[in-house]
């Protein structure tokens, strides 16, 4: 009987030991190094297939002690299929949150204010953490899956970091690119000036992604955006370069000429009056803001100064004395 007793209090003993060395092993970091650990959790597996395939992606971890914490804290039903990053000093338990959770890797992807469409293309193409799905798709292809609201896909995405998960098809940054244009525009759209030369927000789109590219000096938005409102209202030419540049596509190389100025192209604003039919670049937050609530000028005219800044003239005798002083 005695003998019995002491078996029983070695066993629990050796009982609390485990325990006690489990718990410990549950919250030391796995590894302490550098870089992150890339690994995938395939979908459809149980909980030891996964702990067995995460060990084979170098993940420096004993499977059957994971698989074991995971049924023990009754998360192994729970555990999200996907792409993700062991951090260093990351532990077991936390590891297990984190499939848990679906805190799949991420990756980022800025899109620059005043680029065009192309380059924004060629952006994401280059993107080494997406998926690519839109390759070999048309711009028009590449429009119709995301909206069928627009005809063209220049000035339709917002500029602006993306996070999204290691993976994840490049049609969800277009995606959500497009909803944050549409939602900042409506926004900018709803609080417009109503004495503004436009009919639909689409016109201010297209007067925003003028600014954009027109702007040498962010605080000369408001202005720029004016000058131009003040030519719409008194039906004159926009007469601004970058939507020459845009019209000419591929034949521009780095500076106008004066043919380019009186090649009439749907872009050409020396050769056609209003705005042009589309964007020509994707305006960010402070140039909507601009289009729909321009600077109040008389403001007609606008040259560079050698400093970046702008000179801004009422008539064209001041605007020519500016050009003569500053560009000629």
């Amino acid at each position: 009987m005695a003998f019995l007793k002491k078996l029983l209090v070695l066993g629990f003993l050796l009982l609390l030991a485990a325990v006690s060395g489990f718990t410990w092993w549950a919250e030391q970091p796995i590894t302490t190094s550098e870089p992150p650990i890339d690994f995938t959790v395939t979908s459809g597996n149980g909980v030891g297939a996964i702990s067995q395939e995460i060990a084979k992606a170098g993940v420096p971890v004993n499977p059957f002690m994971f698989s074991m914490l995971a049924r023990i804290t009754q998360k192994a039903s729970s555990i999200k299929a996907g792409t993700y990053e062991l951090k260093p000093n990351t532990t077991p338990r936390r590891l297990v949150e984190q499939l848990v959770r679906g805190e799949f890797a991420q990756e980022s992807l800025t899109i620059i204010e005043g680029w065009t469409f192309k380059q924004m293309r060629q952006a994401v193409a280059a993107s080494k953490g997406l998926k690519h799905d839109t390759t070999d798709l048309s711009d028009q292809e590449l429009l119709a899956k995301i909206t069928t609201e627009f005809k063209a896909p220049e000035g339709l995405f917002f500029p602006d970091t993306y996070l999204f998960a290691k993976g994840a098809s490049d049609l969800q940054v277009y995606k959500q690119a497009h909803t944050l244009l549409m939602n900042r525009l409506s926004a900018a759209w709803e609080k417009r000036d109503p004495s503004l030369p436009y009919t639909t927000p689409y016109q201010a789109l297209v007067m925003a992604s003028i600014v954009e590219k027109e702007t040498g000096q962010k605080s000369e938005r408001g202005m720029i955006a004016g000058v131009f409102v003040n030519r719409l209202k008194l039906g004159m030419m926009l007469q601004t370069d970058p939507t020459v540049i845009y019209g000419m596509g591929d034949k521009y190389a780095g500076n106008i000429r004066k043919k380019d100025l009186e090649t009439d192209t749907p872009y050409n604003t020396y050769t056609r009056t209003g705005l042009p039919p589309t964007p020509i670049a994707l305006p960010g937050v402070q140039s909507l803001a601009a289009a729909l609530g321009p600077a109040k000028t008389d403001a007609l005219y606008f040259v560079a100064r050698k400093d970046g800044t702008s000179q801004f003239s009422s008539n064209l005798n001041d605007h020519n004395r500016a050009v003569n002083q500053y560009q000629r």
